[in-house]
């Protein structure tokens, strides 16, 4: 019977072929011949190094690129083991998200569809938990090829992101800081926020009253609390926040912000029972857009980045295998509401 040792030996004839693509490549094609079998244990370093006489560099380095891949999965004290017999996949993806909402659903199937069927992706969610986020680092470090982190503002972050390969990771949506240089595709929120606040402020002082709805501790960017509170001041906009739209409570005359997609559709019921048009007799603004705020209540006035662009250019960025620090703009899109 044919030994995965014989399988990377027989390499040898391959002139172009280094060790370490020798290495990599007969263990690709045991698992082909199913010499050795998803689940199945691979020899140790040191029976590695012992039966092919390579250096033990050699043999780290191309069971790290094979784990990389997903092909092979390390385990604490126990060894190597097949992952996956899929050998035609070329890279294996952790992304770390706040949640599964639509805008991040939009960045994810763009992502995936750039990356293609031979990248493997696997998700977690954080849900804004600093807790939950330092366990899924903790638990993926070492592991993939390649980490997509949407960071959680919070002191203790850079400490958690910071060992990660910079070459091997890409932060996206929100930007958080790093002790070095690093790969980011980002939204900008206090400048964009503005920018939209400002081009509606003709529109917003035909009424009485802006209401921000936003709830303290909660995971809205405090860069847009900043920008309201700069607008309203710049503009002289009666204004004032609160931390949450209490149902019944639509009121004609006023503005209403939120990001908070459940207001947004509480308001837009509210105004139904109370015969309020939005756009004539109330106002309202939501952050993040989506096809549903095209269609209901004669159109949601909106400003947003593009989710889909982000995950385009973040695929793009891994499978280009080149450096990348972007943002992605934010566009104002008016609608009935306002």
């Amino acid at each position: 019977m044919v030994t995965i040792y014989e399988k990377i030996l027989e390499l040898e004839e391959m002139p172009s072929f280094s060790k370490h693509d020798q290495f990599v490549n007969g263990i690709i094609n045991a698992i082909n011949e199913s010499i050795v079998s998803k689940g199945e244990a691979l020899p140790s370093v040191n029976t590695m190094v012992k039966k092919l006489s390579f250096a033990r560099a050699t043999i780290m380095k191309g069971y790290k690129d094979l784990i990389s891949r997903g092909i092979v999965q390390s385990k604490n004290r126990l060894g190597f083991y097949v992952a996956n017999e899929n050998t035609d996949q070329t890279l294996k993806v952790a992304l770390v998200m706040y949640l599964m909402d639509s805008f991040q659903e939009q960045f994810y199937r763009s992502f995936r569809d750039e990356l293609g069927a031979n990248v493997q992706i696997d998700v977690f969610f954080h849900h804004g938990n600093i807790t939950i986020f330092e366990s899924i680092i903790d638990m993926v470090k070492g592991k993939y090829g390649m980490y997509v982190v949407s960071p959680i503002p919070h002191p203790r972050t850079q400490h958690l992101l910071d060992p990660l390969p910079r070459n091997k990771f890409i932060m996206f949506d929100r930007f958080e800081p790093l002790s070095e240089e690093f790969n980011y595709v980002t939204q900008e929120f206090e400048n964009s926020s503005y920018e939209a606040f400002s081009a509606l402020a003709e529109k917003i002082k035909l009424y009485d009253e802006m209401i921000f709805f936003h709830l303290p501790g909660s995971l809205n960017p405090l860069e847009i609390i900043r920008a309201f509170k700069k607008f309203v001041k710049d503009f002289d906009i009666n204004a004032r926040m609160l931390p949450e739209y209490i149902p019944g409570s639509v009121e004609q005359g006023k503005v209403y912000f939120s990001l908070n997609n459940a207001e947004i559709w509480e308001i837009l019921k509210d105004c139904k029972v109370k015969k309020l048009k939005p756009g004539r007799d109330i106002g309202i603004l939501s952050h993040n857009d989506e096809v549903i705020k095209e269609l209901i209540g004669g159109g949601i006035t909106t400003y947003s980045t593009d989710f889909v662009q982000m995950g385009k250019r973040v695929g793009q960025a891994i499978i280009r295998r080149e450096q990348i620090q972007e943002i992605i703009p934010t566009v104002l899109k008016r609608r009935d509401s306002l």
